[in-house]
């Protein structure tokens, strides 16, 4: 069975969150990245990968995104400053 990630990513100022799914978190990154489609990402320069989790497979990560999508900005920060206080670019710790 294949793992999958739900993850946050932000812009440098660190003010817009988007929470996204994918069964290929470096790929999925990357493509954030590097603009690749023209998304909500690209319009607010989301590319700064400040959480993430991994999930047993793509279902049990689709319930959780919904979860994290549902919260306050509150809980999302909150989920953020457990994993990494500092709000740094996880990309490379995922490489």
């Amino acid at each position: 069975m294949k793992n999958a990630y739900v993850y946050i990513i932000t812009n440098d100022s660190n003010e817009v969150l988007y929470t996204g799914v994918t069964s290929d978190l470096v790929k999925r990154i990357y493509e954030h990245k590097n603009k690749f489609v023209d998304s909500f990402s690209k319009k607010y320069n989301l590319t700064k990968l400040v959480y993430y989790e991994v999930c047993d497979d793509i279902q049990t990560a689709i319930t959780r995104e919904k979860q994290i999508k549902g919260g306050s900005r509150q809980r999302k920060t909150k989920l953020i400053d457990e994993m990494n206080g500092a709000w740094i670019d996880l990309y490379d710790s995922i490489l």
